[in-house]
């Protein structure tokens, strides 16, 4: 049995991996694989965010099925690691020791 949408076949071999459930988790993840990981999700992800965006699009939170809340994990993730294949390359472990220092908050703080 498939654990996401019909479609989306594809991204099974990610779910388990790259399903984190916030954004620090994610960013997390990102530090956490290799290069060849971030590579593969990538490439699995990168003609499917589009049907997937399509499919989300417009539905409310609340009304997600478990195997479309999977799938907008992933696609959650996606930018996550797009921004390290695309644009950070081979200076992205430079770039992963740096992110150690920042902190991730759920908010943002109102101006003072």
């Amino acid at each position: 049995m498939s654990v996401l949408p019909d479609g989306f076949a594809a991204l099974e071999p990610f779910a388990g991996l790259w399903s984190a459930p916030d954004m620090a988790a994610r960013a997390a993840l990102r530090d956490a694989v290799g290069d060849a990981e971030r590579q593969a999700f990538h490439a699995a992800m990168k003609s499917l965010v589009r049907p997937a965006l399509e499919r989300l699009d417009g539905k409310p939170l609340d009304a997600l099925d478990p195997a479309e809340r999977l799938l907008l994990a992933l696609v959650l993730a996606y930018p996550h690691v797009a921004m390290a294949v695309e644009v950070q390359g081979g200076a992205e472990v430079r770039h992963a020791a740096l992110r150690r220092h920042m902190r991730i908050t759920p908010e943002i703080s109102p101006p003072a």
